[in-house]
């Protein structure tokens, strides 16, 4: 234990070993649900569940393991919410690439945020994107989200009159759907430790109390990882029309994950005097290494989680707190039977939640400023509407770039937003 108090600077961190197992306890309650949610996203692009829950798992541990030995933050990671769904219902389902395809494409972006990790470059990409876009994008994401956690429930249905309309609301599964959503914020709201995984799990039991859900068993060997395991095909992914999708999860990535260690390092108290977060080039080789891992494995763009905020409360400070995460999370292994029992509108509350969550991101934008909040609002909205990340990140890059420059803020709109704007203009129009 003397040599884990070293390693880890217990005692400089003002913490002890108790303290960070159980704040690592406490941020896989939160974000246990991944384990349920992904798999059945990812199967809807057609990969095998099972290895999909496996590739699940391991690229979690593998990403947290390596923030906390690495960088030797309390931040934990694991398959991202909203990249799952954009690399099934955009990548796969709207684009129709094969999930191979769709793997190599996560791969090569993992493999461009390395080395953006490695270079000083990083800092000036970061700061090139306008405050405006970040925060649009994180609320669009949700939205997106939304969409596919409403039509998962059976709460909202597609309509040729309409383009979509309200569902069967006395359906057994959006009751159930809405129960689930309910427990989880009012659980959320009263500090319950796993609100979304209780939830999750209850909604289920309950479907399986009712004869809706059979129930598959709880506990076995852990499911062959062959279906997906180094199943990526590079060679698709290089072609032209897939470099905005690879620009798409590379962007989300690395914002997303800039976003949540300064976030969460700021409730920690992790900062320097400077407002800087230290060992930055550590903790992003951990996230690009994690993602480049995943992908391999066969799951979509591993990322930094915020939920790591929840064991930064229960006094997490070390990376020691991300190790035990990493083992909680290869202990799920062997809990495929129960993963491959959960119905889609028991996952479907959590998605909602997740949503509601990262919409958020639209309350920080300059709404004093028409040039600010038009842009964020147009990006935000393209998302779900046209039921695709990168085409939404397109179309509020556009819209930046030109409300800036035709209301004479040419200052605001940077080189880099102006290459970028023109890029996509050219990418809609031949591509």
């Amino acid at each position: 234990m003397n040599a884990v108090e070293r390693y880890f600077g217990l005692t400089e961190h003002e913490t002890t070993a108790r303290r960070e197992i159980l704040a690592g306890v406490t941020t896989f309650l939160t974000m246990a649900y991944i384990v349920f949610v992904n798999p059945a996203i990812l199967s809807d692009a057609g990969m095998d569940r099972d290895a999909a829950f496996v590739a699940t798992c391991i690229a979690a541990a593998f990403g947290s393991l390596l923030m906390g030995l690495l960088a030797n933050y309390p931040i934990a990671l694991a398959p991202g919410m909203g990249l799952n769904a954009f690399f099934t219902y955009t990548v796969v389902a709207q684009m129709g690439h094969s999930w191979q395809t769709a793997l190599g494409v996560v791969f090569l972006s993992g493999l461009i945020f390395l080395a953006l990790s490695v270079l000083p470059v990083r800092e000036w990409i970061v700061n090139a994107i306008p405050r405006a876009l970040k925060m649009a994008i994180s609320a669009g994401i949700g939205m997106f989200l939304a969409i596919i956690a409403l039509k998962n429930a059976g709460i909202i249905v597609d309509s040729p009159a309409t383009l979509v309309q309200l569902g069967d609301l006395a359906a057994p599964g959006a009751l159930l759907a809405a129960l689930g959503f309910f427990a989880m914020v009012a659980m959320d709201r009263l500090n319950i430790p796993g609100a979304i995984l209780i939830a999750v799990i209850g909604v289920t039991v309950i479907a399986m109390a009712a004869g809706l859900q059979s129930f598959g068993g709880i506990a076995s060997a852990p499911p062959s990882i062959a279906p997906t395991f180094l199943e990526l095909d590079l060679a698709s992914a290089l072609e032209l029309s897939l470099i905005s999708v690879v620009f798409a999860f590379l962007f989300v990535d690395l914002f997303d994950t800039a976003g949540t260690l300064i976030g969460v390092a700021h409730r920690a108290g992790l900062l320097d005097e400077n407002g800087k977060l230290p060992r930055l080039r550590s903790a992003l080789l951990a996230d690009s290494l994690a993602t480049v891992a995943g992908a391999a494995v066969g799951t979509s763009t591993t990322t930094s989680y915020i939920e790591s905020a929840a064991g930064i409360r229960a006094g997490g400070r070390t990376g020691l707190t991300a190790v035990v995460v990493a083992i909680l999370f290869l202990c799920c292994l062997f809990f495929a039977p129960l993963a491959g029992s959960v119905p889609a509108y028991a996952t479907a509350p959590a998605l909602l939640f997740v949503a509601c969550m990262m919409t958020r991101g639209l309350s920080e934008v300059n709404w004093d400023d028409v040039t600010d909040y038009v842009p964020a609002v147009v990006t935000a909205i393209a998302m779900p509407l046209t039921f695709s990340i990168a085409t939404g990140i397109g179309i509020g890059f556009i819209t930046y770039a030109a409300v800036k420059l035709l209301s004479g803020r040419w200052s605001e709109a940077s080189p880099a937003i102006v290459v970028l704007a023109a890029a996509f203009v050219l990418k809609f129009i031949f591509l």
